[in-house]
């Protein structure tokens, strides 16, 4: 882990291409420990998520190049690493188990998380997952309550309950939301202990409940696709 934390330490600082050319050997060596660390966290969340069972570290991890084309920030490279490890692959639409690493710089605390849940659903999904809350509200509510350390992500939310729900509904904050995930900060400290796999897996194993939940209603989207 110090090596991927180092090398993207570095990168933020030196963010382009002649830099990165002549680094490109550490950035071998740092993507590659990151994969074998992404094989262990999905045989770890396997154990228990068996819909994660089969997933290969393509299916779940992403390049380093940044799409600047509608950017303003040019940068080419991005500073963090993530696999997403969800049923089907990270493009399936599924909601799955995110883990990031991020390192700040001296004037900027990391921005490490792990995160679950939906995000940048299709509309139908999105319909679908309201529907769900809107029939299973309170299971929604004791699933989040479940999830040991994370805190519902609220950033993506509309001001208004959406069209075809009572402004008053018992649910309405939930209904508001266009992203549902839950998100937990964690440290250089987390990062770097010897049982990462294990911290990792056992935080995620609590958010399990809600992706149930979650997916069960893409499932429902899907059929009616």
């Amino acid at each position: 882990m110090e090596t991927i934390l180092h090398f993207l330490s570095e990168l933020r600082r030196n963010n382009h291409k002649e830099w990165f050319d002549a680094h490109r050997k550490q950035y071998q060596v740092a993507v590659g420990k990151f994969h074998t660390l992404t094989e262990k966290l999905i045989e770890a969340i396997a154990d228990f998520d068996p819909t994660i069972a089969g997933l290969t570290v393509k299916d779940c991890t992403y390049r380093i190049y940044r799409d600047i084309r509608f950017s303003n920030d040019k940068s080419p490279y991005k500073t963090h690493m993530g696999a997403y490890i969800c049923r089907g692959g990270k493009k399936s639409g599924y909601a799955g188990y995110y883990f990031h690493i991020e390192p700040g710089d001296d004037c900027q605390m990391s921005n490490h998380m792990l995160f679950a849940g939906l995000h940048c659903a299709e509309p139908k999904i999105v319909k679908s997952v309201r529907e769900e809350i809107d029939d299973h509200g309170e299971q929604l509510v004791a699933a989040i309550k479940k999830a040991k350390g994370f805190s519902l992500g609220q950033e993506y939310k509309l001001k208004r309950v959406p069209a075809g729900f009572p402004s008053d509904h018992p649910y309405a904050e939930y209904l508001k939301l266009k992203d549902i995930y839950l998100e937990k900060s964690v440290d250089d400290d987390y990062l770097l202990a010897e049982n990462l796999i294990e911290r990792v897996a056992r935080d995620f194993r609590s958010t399990k409940p809600l992706l149930d939940q979650l997916n069960r209603a893409v499932e429902y989207a899907y059929e009616e696709m």
